[in-house]
């Protein structure tokens, strides 16, 4: 089963912009391009298979994934900020 190119650009282009989203609600600015788009993908994925196990629906549509997907994309950068600041060694 081939994936469209058309529709990779726009998974690219959404987790870009969801991504920028996240970090901008986690309050810390943005990571850059790179980091936004893992981010963002990363979120979705989270979203689109975590939140339902957890019994959270939005329902169907494009804007739903939009919601999730930032939903998703939060958790994940909150969690690895977390990580980020527990894996630091203090400064003295």
């Amino acid at each position: 089963m081939a994936i469209d190119p058309t529709v990779v650009i726009i998974w690219l282009v959404v987790g870009a912009i969801v991504g920028w989203l996240s970090s901008q609600i986690a309050m810390g600015g943005g990571l850059g391009l790179v980091w936004d788009l893992i981010i963002g993908i990363v979120g979705a994925v989270i979203a689109g298979d975590v939140l339902p196990l957890l019994g959270f629906y939005t329902g169907g549509g494009f804007i739903a994934a939009i919601v999730n997907a930032v939903i998703g994309a939060v958790a994940f950068l909150v969690i690895a900020r977390l990580c980020k600041l527990m894996l630091q060694p203090e400064k003295t």
